[in-house]
């Protein structure tokens, strides 16, 4: 019994931490001829330089792993833009009357955030550099941790990069 604890305790957590990814792309795109990429030269991500340096660097390992090649005249440019917010709390009044017989009750119950976690919301654009046209987009959202060690943002931005890139090139 105590192992269930502990078990289900472990999957919630996992439930919370793991980001949320939705995709879009055009669906008339031939994929293959996507080989090399690069980083827009004027990229405004809205971290910091050295999280750049991390998104950057694990985005690198991950494409090269499958294939791709960094180049100065790249195939597709990717864009990414960062943005934090406060998810909606769950919090309200709620007020309630019952009874039967001859006995009545009532009662009242208020729901507080206890603590306000921040979200981040990442977009990664996927831009053909001879059309300048966009033909595939992820946008990430999870959990971010503020006050996170250095290892933490790497493991941070490898788990969300490995997540939005599962699903490029998209399985038709």
């Amino acid at each position: 019994m105590k192992y269930l604890g502990t078990l289900l305790l472990l999957i919630l957590f996992v439930a919370c931490t793991t980001p949320r990814v939705m995709y879009d792309y055009d669906k008339k795109v031939n994929f293959e001829k996507y080989k090399t990429y690069n980083f827009y030269p004027d990229i405004d991500t809205g971290l910091s330089d050295l999280d750049n340096k991390r998104l950057f660097r694990q985005a690198d390992s991950i494409l090269q792993s499958r294939g791709f090649v960094r180049t100065a005249t790249p195939d597709f440019y990717i864009n990414i833009e960062t943005s934090a917010f406060q998810p909606n709390q769950n919090g309200g009044v709620g007020v309630g009357v019952g009874g039967g017989g001859r006995n009545a009750g009532g009662g009242i119950s208020i729901g507080l955030p206890i603590n306000a976690k921040l979200n981040q919301q990442l977009v990664f654009d996927f831009v053909d550099v001879r059309e300048d046209d966009l033909y595939w987009q992820a946008v990430a959202e999870g959990y971010y941790k503020e006050k996170a060690t250095p290892e933490e943002r790497e493991a941070y931005f490898r788990r969300i990069l490995l997540k939005v890139l599962k699903g490029y090139p998209p399985k038709r």
